[in-house]
């Protein structure tokens, strides 16, 4: 069972965690609205989570250009 975490801008690849033992609550997950888990968090049958967060590159291009905000994908 792993934990990968992908850019939800870019789709880069952050990283993974392997062999953990987790909870909800100490992921953030729990902290999400049902409609941010469903974006952001897939399950797969196998145990592995997928999340979506931001990468370095798509924070500091959003941070430079805020109405990036707009688009979905980045690409840089």
């Amino acid at each position: 069972m792993a934990i990968h975490y992908h850019c939800r801008h870019c789709g880069v690849k952050i990283g993974s965690l392997e062999n953990i033992s987790y909870d909800s609550g100490s992921l953030g997950i729990d902290k999400l609205t049902d409609a941010e888990r469903q974006e952001m968090v897939s399950y797969e049958g196998s145990g592995d989570i997928h999340i979506k967060s931001i990468c370095e590159d798509c924070q500091e291009a959003l941070d430079r250009n805020p109405d990036f905000h707009e688009h979905d994908y980045l690409i840089h």
